[in-house]
């Protein structure tokens, strides 16, 4: 290089440094690229996507790629400083060359373009997808001998270079996500509603149906004019048919098919057995997003729920599975009619038969769901035995008042929002 002239060497080092930021800024923006927005982009078959993902397909050999071209860009700017530094300086100007080159590599080819790409990486790499496919064919046989290298010495460590497991979102995850990028540009209603479906799969239909207490059932053994009033009124489009309990279940009635026939003079309950049709069971561990599928696949609105050994133990309907997802249909004042009753001093008066799911849901409350689904069975599951009136409690933090009991159950309990403590423990006393 002594015959080189110092101008020349001087374009040269500084088209290096320019390569040098070229792979930098490569390296990140490939790396900084949001997959799931890459992903949309390769099915809209956009070439520029359709190539970067290809790079990113194999990221060992593409880091091989950019790797080898950053070090001998580097290595080799360093030898055309040193030469400008020797004639420059001399021996003595080496310091000072090396001091220069260090600031010069770290601001221009390090911290600028790594961080114009971290902030705009689909500008970078779309771009610079050309450049290093086109690279890449060129050094393909030594990017191959690299990888080969290197690859073994991950294996030894119990490392795949094609394991894309981390690639996939749990489900909390996929919420996250949703979050944090839908909260700019999905309604919250919508997003709600998503998350709601996601939350599907992880809740049974024990947690959503009619519990057996609270069905309103035909029972053929009961006479034809409660039966016909039974129908008349209710506000249901569909019921079970039972014969002496629930426990007899001989199918489902849609009410539409006999309400003309009720004024008919030999109208009777052989009118129900005529219409009704049979009942589709469900176990009571069935997710909501299986038994959607199902109501879809069966072309029905209402599923029996049974336990473990057969016994009915209430109804799910397909307005339960949609209420899960957009929330409550009605006009439904915010409480539980019924169920909840607000006190003057801030407290509610709650009976102990309520859904606790429901409650929260309702409410805006947080009483642990996971076991009993009542709250008489989340305070029993608790105390261990049937608790006198007046006993108090803090349940998933929430101050709780026995006020009314029978022999095996508590009938009514008094809630204290106001001033719960969800990160203290639960306590009796």
């Amino acid at each position: 290089m002594d015959n080189v002239p110092l101008g020349q060497l001087a374009a040269l080092l500084v088209f290096l440094i320019t390569c040098s930021a070229f792979f930098s800024g490569s390296e990140t923006a490939l790396m900084a690229l949001n997959r799931y927005r890459l992903r949309h982009l390769v099915v809209q078959k956009k070439p520029a996507a359709l190539r970067t993902e290809a790079l990113l397909r194999r990221p060992d050999r593409l880091l091989a790629v950019i790797l080898l071209g950053n070090n001998i860009v580097n290595i080799t700017a360093t030898v055309v400083a040193t030469v400008i530094s020797l004639r420059l300086w001399g021996e003595s100007g080496l310091a000072y060359g090396t001091a220069a080159l260090t600031v010069v590599v770290l601001l221009f080819a390090e911290v600028a373009p790594k961080t114009l790409a971290a902030i705009r990486p689909e500008r970078v790499a779309f771009p610079v997808s050309w450049v290093l496919t086109g690279l890449l064919v060129i050094s393909y046989p030594l990017v191959m001998l690299i990888n080969g290298f290197s690859n073994a010495l991950l294996r030894l460590f119990g490392v795949s270079v094609t394991d894309t497991s981390g690639a996939r979102l749990s489900r909390e995850e996929v919420k996250t996500f949703l979050h944090e990028s839908g909260g700019h540009q999905i309604h919250a209603g919508q997003l709600e509603m998503l998350l709601r479906i996601i939350d599907m799969s992880t809740v049974a239909v024990e947690d959503v149906m009619v519990p057996r207490p609270d069905l309103d059932v035909l029972d053929l053994d009961d006479p034809w004019e409660e039966l016909r009033e039974q129908i008349i009124t209710s506000p249901y489009s569909r019921l079970p048919v039972c014969r002496d309990g629930i426990d007899n279940l001989m199918g489902l009635l849609k009410l539409r098919r006999v309400i003309g026939e009720l004024n008919d003079e030999e109208a009777s309950a052989a009118l129900i057995e005529d219409h009704m049709q049979a009942a589709q069971f469900v176990p009571e561990g069935t997710s909501l997003t299986t038994q959607l599928l199902n109501f879809r696949k069966s072309r029905s609105h209402l599923a029996m729920v049974v336990n473990e050994y057969g016994e009915p133990m209430g109804v799910v309907t397909l307005e339960d599975l949609v209420v899960e997802i957009i929330g409550e249909l009605s006009d439904k004042e915010p409480l539980l009619p019924g169920f909840v009753y607000s006190q003057s001093d801030g407290s509610y008066l709650v009976r102990a038969n309520v859904n606790v799911r429901e409650l929260n849901r309702r409410m805006d409350w947080s009483l642990p769901e996971e076991g009993a689904k009542t709250l008489n069975g989340q305070i029993l599951e608790y105390l261990q035995e049937i608790p006198s009136v007046g006993t108090s409690m803090r349940l998933g933090g929430y101050p709780l008042e026995i006020v009314k009991t029978e022999e095996s159950a508590v009938l009514m309990v008094r809630v204290h929002p106001d001033v719960a403590v969800l990160s203290e423990s639960d306590s009796v006393r």
